[in-house]
């Protein structure tokens, strides 16, 4: 066969132009039956029928795995890992008085007298009918301002010194039956005033851990709500509580208390016991999810955490509107005097906490701890023991039953549980759902794919070599002639 007129074949020795060998020799199934000499028959209309109708299938099927694909789905691991010991959570407990009556001096009164919700802007008490007759006389006293020079008032040191002592309200302490005191409490403070945290991070104490489940092998406090110090309430507002007691929050190490929102109350006349399940929680980053993957950088905190965040988030708000922080606010600006507190900042932190939702967006770190927790309680004294515990406190047996309260702190069990968001669809899943389908209604492989690759390049060079050599051929007639 004279091959001057044509181009080369190609490796497997068939002219790109010949569709009907290359059909015979495709492993791609029905097309032999198509691509044949002769007639157009009803069996080659028959097998381009059924061919076609494979192929649109393979389409539809081909392209829904594809979408699913791009919904980036994922599926959520629950798996129990039992470990030798666990690390504690941090306990920090707050009293939900913020401010002792009993240790309110007269400077106070004048500075931060309509602050706490006492006086009015002309320096009276605003309902001394409704006040019983000794806190009343003490608030006489506090107000009588004639011949009194005011002094310097300091927010910082007044929250220090009027806020509940833990050393004259922690009356009993022991974590895994050992005696503890207030001096493995540190101070925090939060929208509640002073607190205190147990088992915070602290780079001179290793972290307490437990190796045991179960009631007594946790932390165990009595404590005494000091109702008789608590501020006489005749209106809501955010420096007054309507009730008496603690309120507790149970967090990681690495996380702030945030317990004005996140935290549990316990009353007094009851022992509270929490069991709780450590929780270490794994999302997916985007598109599969929403959490953050990368470290965050914080001007307070060293981890980011959604509490965290909120926080920042807040104390930047603050600050823009009022040119102050609050107390439990970090950094070094000025803390906000008793009437930016009240004309301001109290005003500007309620706005953002149930309005202005979208200053705050705080997306959830892929990696973080919690702890899920169960409450029970039962009524404390008992009759038998309230005698012995008036004694024991030198307190009468009406003021235990009123302030006294246990809060028993353990882990249910000795493992934690771990949920892990996982892909439910990867690019091998994909490829093999497209290549189960390519071969149940093709009989097709990447193989073949490549088949048709090649062929189609071949007639595109055959196409680009004719053209080329018919100009080159009418250049040549021209230069003859």
């Amino acid at each position: 066969m004279d091959m001057k007129g044509d181009i080369e074949p190609n490796v497997v020795g068939i002219s790109p132009r010949n569709l009907q060998a290359f059909a015979s020799s495709s492993s791609l199934h029905g097309i032999n039956h198509i691509f044949v000499d002769g007639r157009f028959s009803l069996r080659r209309a028959f097998w381009s029928l059924a061919f076609l109708s494979s192929l649109a299938l393979l389409l539809f099927i081909s392209t829904d795995r594809v979408q699913h694909y791009f919904d980036f789905p994922h599926i959520t691991a629950l798996e129990e890992v039992y470990v030798p010991f666990l690390t504690f959570p941090v306990v920090t407990v707050c009293n939900l008085n913020s401010f002792r009556l009993s240790h309110i001096t007269r400077n106070d009164i004048y500075h931060a007298g309509e602050f706490l919700n006492l006086l009015d802007d002309q320096f009276n008490i605003i309902e001394p009918n409704k006040t019983e007759p000794n806190v009343l006389a003490v608030l006489l006293e506090l107000s009588d301002f004639r011949k009194f020079k005011p002094e310097p008032f300091n927010m910082r040191e007044f929250y220090q010194r009027t806020g509940h002592n833990l050393q004259e309200m922690l009356l009993h302490c022991r974590f895994r039956g050992k005696v503890c005191s207030a001096d493995d409490f540190d101070v925090v403070f939060t929208r509640y005033g002073k607190c205190f945290s147990f088992n915070l991070r602290k780079s001179d104490k290793p972290l307490r851990t437990t190796m045991k489940g179960g009631t007594g092998n946790g932390l165990k406090l009595m404590l005494d709500a000091q109702q008789d110090y608590y501020m006489p309430v005749w209106a809501e507002s955010e420096e007054s509580s309507l009730e008496a007691g603690f309120k507790v929050q149970i967090h990681n190490q690495d996380e702030p208390p945030f317990i004005q929102q996140l935290g549990f109350g316990i009353a007094p006349g009851f022992q509270t016991f929490v069991s709780c399940q450590k929780q270490q929680l794994i999302y997916l980053p985007p598109p599969w999810g929403v959490c953050i993957d990368q470290p965050q950088i914080s001007d307070y905190f060293d981890t980011y955490s959604i509490t965290a965040c909120r926080i920042e988030c807040e104390t930047r708000y603050v600050y823009e509107n009022c040119n102050c922080r609050m107390m439990h606010m970090p950094g070094d600006a000025l803390i906000c005097s008793p009437s930016q507190y009240r004309n301001c900042a109290d005003p500007a932190l309620n706005f953002l906490t149930e309005k202005d939702s979208d200053y705050c967006l705080c997306k959830t770190p892929c990696n973080l701890t919690r702890y899920a927790k169960e409450l029970s309680m039962v009524k404390i004294p008992s009759k038998a023991s309230a005698k012995y515990l008036a004694s024991k406190y030198n307190r009468t047996e009406e003021y235990i039953r009123e302030n006294i309260l246990l809060l028993d702190v353990f882990f249910e069990a000795l493992n934690y549980e771990r949920i892990e968001q996982k892909k439910a669809y990867v690019v091998a899943s994909l490829l093999g759902d497209i290549g189960g389908q390519m071969g149940l209604f093709l009989g097709a492989s990447i193989l073949t794919i490549l088949e048709i690759i090649d062929y189609l390049y071949e007639m595109i060079k055959c196409k680009i070599f004719q053209c080329c050599k018919k100009n080159k051929n009418e250049k040549e007639s021209m230069v003859t002639t």
